[in-house]
């Protein structure tokens, strides 16, 4: 379990709302001066390709990497559920 310290000391990754311990993470990237800390380098890479439109979206929610694989995984299904055989 994590210190209540170590949890006030979190960021959040601008691209998919994850949090994000800096003091644990090497993925950053500095943009006008300030620097944005990510959980993966294919957040990085989506930031530095647009910065404003992560920097201007609110996240509704932070989905985490499970969310993150469901919403691929219905995008990539069309909705529709999976069937076993």
């Amino acid at each position: 379990m994590k210190s209540s310290e170590s949890l006030k000391n979190n960021v959040i990754d601008p691209v998919c709302g994850m949090t994000v311990d800096p003091k644990h993470i090497d993925i950053l990237t500095t943009y006008e001066g300030c620097t944005y800390y990510f959980c993966a380098d294919g957040c990085r890479k989506a930031f530095e390709a647009d910065p404003q439109k992560y920097l201007n979206e609110k996240h509704p929610k932070r989905m985490g990497w499970w969310g993150r694989y469901l919403e691929r995984l219905k995008k990539n299904t069309g909705g529709k559920s999976l069937e076993c055989h």
